[in-house]
């Protein structure tokens, strides 16, 4: 199964500063903007504060395909951002919000993946949500990328993992988590795409 979670990074910073009714206003904006940017037939499985947790069954898109999504996620992201900026001006006392928020996003494959339906709503569980959750805290220093699980890398065949598919050099990490042990990554930084 295919995880992705667009997460918008300074989020706490900005609930903190921000007034209620603006953030009221700004993150639910930008949350559906992500949400009614996927054109690759992701399910929302929760929509988490400041995330969106995606998944996906069966057959995964090609690598370009999926990393079109990801910079679709993150213009989108900008395009509102810069609308949400001009529209609110007034309520942050000249304070930009566009230079406060950005945009992570986690692409994680897993089969330890259980779709439980809770209610209404599908609950994803196991140990691959987990890791994907996990990701979300990392030692990478930047505030906006795209990063590749190293299990997800390993579906596509080594002729797809083509350099030219992105627009800056892909950057080799890893984390080591407790109960899980070290997982491997690969990452892009997306601010050369605003």
């Amino acid at each position: 199964m295919l995880i992705c979670i667009p997460d918008i990074s300074g989020f706490t910073k900005f609930m903190s500063e921000a007034e209620a009714d603006l953030s009221a206003k700004v993150v639910p904006a930008l949350l559906n903007q992500i949400i009614y940017s996927n054109e690759i037939g992701l399910r929302v499985s929760e929509i988490e504060g400041d995330a969106v947790l995606f998944y996906k069954r069966g057959d995964l898109p090609s690598l370009k395909i999926l990393i079109d999504q990801c910079t679709l996620f993150y213009t989108e992201f900008y395009n509102q951002l810069a609308t949400l900026d001009k529209r609110f001006k007034q309520e942050t006392n000249g304070e930009p919000i566009i230079t406060s928020l950005g945009l992570k996003i986690i692409l994680h494959y897993g089969e330890d993946v259980e779709a439980v339906n809770i209610g209404k709503h599908i609950k994803l569980m196991g140990e691959d949500v987990i890791i994907a959750h996990k990701l979300l805290k990392n030692t990478i220093n930047k505030d906006e990328y795209i990063l590749f699980t190293e299990t997800l890398l390993d579906q596509y065949a080594h002729e797809e993992l083509d350099e030219r598919l992105f627009w800056a050099k892909l950057k080799q990490g890893d984390e080591n988590y407790e109960h899980i042990g070290d997982v491997n990554y690969a990452y892009v930084d997306l601010t050369p795409l605003v």
